[in-house]
């Protein structure tokens, strides 16, 4: 059974999106004359759906939320679009050069005159983020509720340090890590390659071949490694939810082929891996996501194999790994013929399963 985008919504998040909306409950914010409002990480909930009119625009590139806005009847913006609104709304990230970034983004597409409103959870670093956007718009004002802290621009314009939202706008532009791979703040590990995905690297058999699905790619580790390792692959496909981590994704294929010196058909996929793929492949390899936020959801690596198993071939291998405590055994054997544990490590485990069922 697919899991439901609503699945990733923690309690944190809709307390956020519920104090976002208080300065217009209380009059102490007007909503635009005209109507026109975007909201940069939007996320769907009933206090949106109940403010929301024509003219709102929403941006999200996390699939589950941008799959919900649009279940909800929201109108999902292009990001590149260059049009300034009277209001922007965000719920910034936790990760701080990502969150400034946004911030950025956000004085970007406001309006002169016009007013960017946030909100943060006291616990997320809400005062460091209000620092944030004070030192690049001037004075703000603020107000908390909800176990959160909502601030917000006075005339957005008027007191930009310019050469501060130039330097922040660069924060999300693909940069290369310490790893040497092109990443962005705030994707998964993106500042290294995570311990898990190193171990499951290090023992993928070099006799995988063929069509090859790298589930939850991020910004393309193991598909690069599937490249240097298993000279018999011949394409490989990319899923990934989080739409910032497919250009680094796209730069880091190019660069794994070039060392390789063979060109093999790569495709970046835009998608909710719990709702299932549209391919069938030789081999898969994941290291599936087990939480969002704070909140541990080991339904969601479930999902990630039954996907998996729904979309290899008869003769196909799936190649995973997990934290060791997490209980995918169960799932697995209900799937496939022959499940077993590689290894198990620095407390990872890597998993090969074989002999699909349907």
């Amino acid at each position: 059974m697919p899991v439901k985008p609503a699945a990733f919504l923690s309690f944190a998040d809709d307390a956020a999106l519920d104090a976002l909306f208080v300065p217009f409950e209380t009059g102490v914010l007007q909503l635009p004359a005209d109507g026109r409002v975007l909201f940069l990480r939007a996320r769907d909930g009933f206090r949106l759906r109940e403010m929301a009119q024509p003219g709102w625009e929403c941006d999200q590139t996390f699939r589950p939320f941008a799959d919900a806005l649009q279940h909800s009847g929201l109108v999902l913006t292009d990001s590149a679009s260059e049009e300034r609104f009277p209001c922007v709304l965000l719920l910034p990230p936790r990760q701080r050069d990502e969150a400034r970034a946004l911030f950025a983004r956000a004085i970007q597409h406001c309006a002169p005159g016009g007013v960017v409103l946030a909100a943060v959870p006291n616990a997320e670093g809400a005062k460091s983020a209000e620092r944030d956007l004070e030192q690049l718009a001037g004075p703000l004002q603020q107000l908390s509720k909800h176990k959160c802290r909502v601030f917000w621009t006075s005339g957005a314009h008027a007191q930009v340090d310019e050469t501060l939202l130039a330097a922040w706008l660069l924060l999300d532009e693909p940069q290369r890590n310490d790893a040497g791979y092109m990443s962005r703040p705030g994707l998964f590990a993106w500042d290294r390659v995570d311990t898990a995905s190193a171990l499951l690297a290090a023992h993928l058999p070099a006799d995988l071949a063929g069509r090859v699905a790298d589930l939850g790619a991020g910004y393309g580790y193991l598909s690069s490694q599937l490249l240097a390792r298993c000279p018999g692959v011949t394409a490989i496909d990319l899923y990934e939810a989080e739409a910032r981590a497919l250009e680094p994704a796209r730069l880091n294929l190019a660069q794994a082929q070039h060392d390789a010196g063979r060109t093999i058909e790569v495709a970046l996929h835009w998608h909710d891996v719990a709702q299932g793929v549209a391919g069938q492949y030789d081999a898969i390899v994941s290291n599936p996501p087990f939480h969002q936020g704070r909140a541990d959801l080991p339904e969601l690596g479930r999902a990630f194999i039954r996907t998996a198993a729904d979309a290899l071939l008869p003769h196909g291998r799936l190649w995973l790994v997990a934290n060791r405590h997490l209980p995918y055994e169960a799932t697995l054997a209900a799937r496939f013929d022959r499940v077993r544990t590689v290894v198990t490590q620095e407390g990872f485990k890597v998993i090969e399963a074989r002999g699909v069922r349907a």
